[in-house]
C-alpha cells in the first residue's frame, strides 16, 4: 500500500516525528531515533552552543543522510525572536523548513496565537516552509493554512506534561477542515496516545519527552513507531459505528433454541 506522508511536496514513509531535546545521553538519542523509524527530527537550533567550534552539538550526532533535520524556534517568546531564530536555523542547517514555536510564558509553555500567525506570515514571505505549533484552535489552524503554512501542529496537551490528548474535539474539527497535514504535537506520553491521534485521522504525530525521558528510550521509540502504524492502519480500515446498545457478534439465523 502506497500510504506516504506528504509535506510541501516531499514524501515520507514514517508518520512519526521525533524531537531531540531532553535526552540523557547522545547515544540514547541516536538509538531511539533509529528504533523509532522516524525520518524527520526536530532540533532547537537557537539553543545550540555555537561559541566553541570544537565542541560537538546535537547536529553532529545526527545522520544527515538518514534524517531530515527540522530546525525549530524553541525558546522564542515573540514573533520577532522566532523569525531571527528561524533565520539562524536556516544558516546552520541549510534548510528552509522550520517548526515555528512562539511561547511567551515558560511556566505553561502554551503557544501565542497572534505571535505565531505574525511570524508565520513573515517567514512564508521570506521563503520558509512553515510548520507551526499551535493550540488546538480550528480557526487559527485555517488562517495559517490560508496564508500558506505547510502543516498545522495542534497540541494534545501541554508540552512535556504526559497528559495525552485533552483536545480531541478541537483536533477533530481541525482535521475535518484542513487541506494540509495535521500533526498532533505535545503532551503524548505512551504509544496508545499516538495510536489515538492517528485513529482520529491525524497525518502524523511529533513526540519528544515521552521517548527521551522513558526508562528505555530505544524501546519507547520502537513502541511509538508501532503505535503510529497501528493507529494509521486502524483509521484507513474504518472503525465500526459507536452504538448505545449491544449488537450480537455471532449470527442468529439457523439457530434453534428449545
Amino acid at each position: 500500500m502506497n500510504d506516504k506522508l506528504e509535506i510541501a511536496g516531499k514524501l515520507f514513509d514514517s508518520r512519526l516525528l521525533i524531537g531531540t531535546g531532553r535526552h540523557r545521553t547522545m547515544k540514547e538519542m541516536v538509538d531511539s531515533l533509529e528504533s523509532s523509524g522516524t525520518q524527520i527530527v526536530t532540533v532547537a537550533t537557537g539553543r545550540l552552543d555555537l561559541n566553541n567550534p570544537d565542541e560537538k552539538t546535537i547536529l553532529d550526532h545526527i545522520d544527515w543522510d538518514k534524517y531530515d533535520v527540522l530546525p525549530n524556534t524553541a525558546g522564542s517568546k515573540t514573533a520577532e525572536e522566532a523569525i531571527l531564530t528561524a533565520k539562524l536555523g536556516r544558516e546552520i542547517t541549510g534548510t528552509d523548513w522550520v517548526k515555528l514555536e512562539v511561547i511567551p510564558d515558560s511556566a505553561n509553555l502554551l503557544p501565542d496565537p497572534i505571535g505565531t500567525y505574525e511570524a508565520a506570515k513573515a517567514l512564508i514571505k521570506d521563503g520558509f516552509v512553515v510548520l507551526p505549533y499551535i493550540h488546538a484552535d480550528p480557526i487559527l489552524a485555517k488562517r495559517l493554512e490560508d496564508i500558506g503554512c505547510a502543516t498545522v501542529m495542534p497540541l494534545g496537551s501541554s508540552i512535556g506534561s504526559g497528559q495525552g490528548i485533552l483536545t480531541k474535539e478541537e483536533i477533530l474539527l481541525i482535521i475535518d477542515s484542513s487541506n494540509i497535514p495535521v500533526i498532533v504535537d505535545a503532551g503524548l506520553a505512551v504509544p496508545s496516545d499516538a495510536a489515538e491521534a492517528m485513529e482520529m485521522g491525524a497525518s502524523a504525530v511529533l513526540v519528544n519527552t515521552a521517548v527521551a525521558q522513558a526508562k528505555n528510550p530505544t524501546k519507547m521509540g520502537e513502541a511509538f513507531k508501532l503505535g503510529v502504524e497501528a493507529g494509521r492502519k486502524g483509521f484507513l480500515a474504518g472503525r465500526i459505528p459507536s452504538k448505545s446498545q449491544a449488537t450480537t457478534s455471532s449470527p442468529g439465523a439457523g439457530i434453534s433454541i428449545n
